[in-house]
């Protein structure tokens, strides 16, 4: 059976995300492609996050948390708002898409794709660990798309 996949239409993996999407230009989520869900996912989560910002920033830099996509969902378009999942907290301190800023140097992006076997009961509010600690034990599959960005 073919394995979870994530890509994106606008860069390859491993390449520079266009700079349209970063926090100080137009600040809108790269178009995504997701294929091969396994079947008993429930519902997908996706976690953009810049590892990268570990030593600027103390901490690996969350910028984009989505829980309780449609299995079906297919492609996420550029820009999303999703109607039928539920994004969360970002380390802006926002609720949404925090395009990449990175404060020092190139700065590699992980969109971080999980098939889990249930949905997620968490408010908006919730960050990072919250959606981990939810998810814990219900990952069926993960997929993994990198990108970079320069300072």
């Amino acid at each position: 059976m073919p394995e979870l996949h994530l890509r994106s239409p606008a860069f390859d993996d491993g390449d520079r995300i266009p700079e349209e999407h970063g926090y100080s230009a137009a600040n809108t989520n790269p178009p995504l492609e997701v294929e091969n869900v396994p079947p008993d996912a429930s519902s997908l989560l996706l976690i953009v996050d810049d590892p990268d910002a570990e030593e600027p920033a103390g901490k690996v830099w969350d910028h984009w948390l989505v829980w309780n996509i449609p299995p079906d969902v297919g492609r996420i378009p550029e820009g999303w708002v999703p109607d039928e999942a539920t994004e969360g907290q970002n380390d802006f301190g926002e609720v949404g898409w925090g395009g990449p800023s990175p404060p020092d140097r190139e700065h590699t992006y992980r969109f971080l794709l999980y098939a889990l076997d249930t949905t997620l009961d968490l408010s908006p509010a919730a960050d990072k660990d919250d959606v981990y600690d939810a998810a814990s034990g219900h990952v069926v599959e993960k997929a993994q798309l990198n990108g970079t960005y320069p300072a």
